[in-house]
């Protein structure tokens, strides 16, 4: 059974804090969830938003995450990346017992979950889901030239350093979770150790950036409607937001087996480097290191998805992750040792 929210609590809670509906009857209704967060829709008079909330299971520390998330969107408001209206945000415990936030609520789709391939026209017409890549890297390159600054983002994350600090801090992290061998980890780690990007620019990164993370608007011609899922949200390098989106690119998206290569479609998509180019002319920054952040994105992937293999137990979803790291890891292993770059 889908889990619920007390609608009665967060309907006084609404009035009091003065949005649109006083005294009329919220609607809830489960839209996802996991470890880390629910999502729920809610409607009443003159609102129809979505709520975004840690189950009680979750760790404490994941309200301070949930309030992470509700400045980067409330810093959106404003800006030219497609984004959720920023609402309203509780971190009274009294209401429901964890901090939540309120989001405008997206008509869209998500390509997260499809399962019966993109939806129409994406699924016959091969130059509009075309348009469904450049916009996907848009939208970071869009959210790479955000005035964090002024925004009020400056204690977000800490910039400086931020590459220093990859590899010590990750594997950190691995040592505390690893329960076996990764081939490859100590030749990728060694490599970016040595190595640094030919430039380093600050700025807000989602930091898990896929097609999982976006949602589109209906219909032809792709249009982004928002960036959603800001768990890793912080300010660094928003370069690594595109090595991580583009890490696992089809060589020949051309080839037929592309289709049932990935949770999407990648068949008829454009190549890596036309999205990569595409992101460095809306985005105003080189790309000439793009090795450097498709070696430290498929290392730092390998490592945050061991994680969830680590603790799988029963759950196959968890037991996939298994090969996909030793993938990952090898991949960037070979990188680094094909790789001519030299920053």
């Amino acid at each position: 059974m889908n889990p619920t929210i007390d609608a009665v609590r967060v309907a006084a809670w609404m009035d009091k804090i003065g949005l649109p509906g006083a005294g009329s009857p919220l609607e809830s209704r489960y839209i996802s969830g996991g470890s880390q967060n629910e999502i729920y829709e809610l409607r009443r008079d003159g609102v129809h938003c979505a709520m975004r909330i840690p189950p009680p299971s979750a760790p404490e520390s994941r309200d301070a995450g949930i309030l992470r998330e509700w400045r980067i969107i409330e810093a959106l408001d404003g800006s030219d990346v497609p984004h959720t209206e920023a609402v309203a945000v509780c971190t009274d415990p009294g209401v429901l017992g964890r901090t939540f936030y309120l989001m405008g609520f997206i008509d869209g789709w998500s390509p997260m979950g499809l399962t019966d391939g993109w939806p129409a026209p994406f699924d016959s017409d091969l130059e509009a889901r075309r348009g469904l890549s450049y916009q996907l890297v848009e939208g970071i390159a869009l959210l790479s030239k955000v005035d964090w600054h002024a925004k009020g983002l400056a204690d977000l994350g800490r910039p400086d350093g931020f590459h220093e600090r990859q590899v010590d801090r990750w594997t950190a992290f691995l040592e505390r979770i690893k329960g076996r061998e990764l081939p490859g980890f100590d030749d990728a780690a060694a490599w970016l150790r040595a190595h640094s990007p030919l430039d380093y620019i600050p700025g807000l990164m989602h930091g898990d950036y896929q097609f999982a993370n976006v949602m589109y608007e209906d219909g032809a011609p792709a249009r982004l409607a928002a960036l959603v899922d800001w768990e890793m949200g912080t300010v660094g390098d928003p370069k690594l937001d595109l090595g991580w989106t583009v890490q696992g690119w089809p060589e020949d998206t051309r080839d037929p087996s592309v289709s049932d290569s990935g949770y999407v479609d990648m068949y008829g998509m454009p190549s890596r480097d036309e999205v990569v180019a595409h992101y460095a002319e809306v985005s105003g920054r080189q790309v000439d290191d793009l090795d450097y952040y498709l070696i430290l994105a498929k290392w730092k992937l390998a490592v945050v998805l061991e994680q969830g293999f680590q603790r799988a137990g029963d759950d196959p979803k968890l037991q996939a992750f298994g090969p996909i790291v030793l993938e990952l890891m090898q991949g960037a292993a070979d990188l680094a040792e094909s790789t001519d770059y030299q920053g």
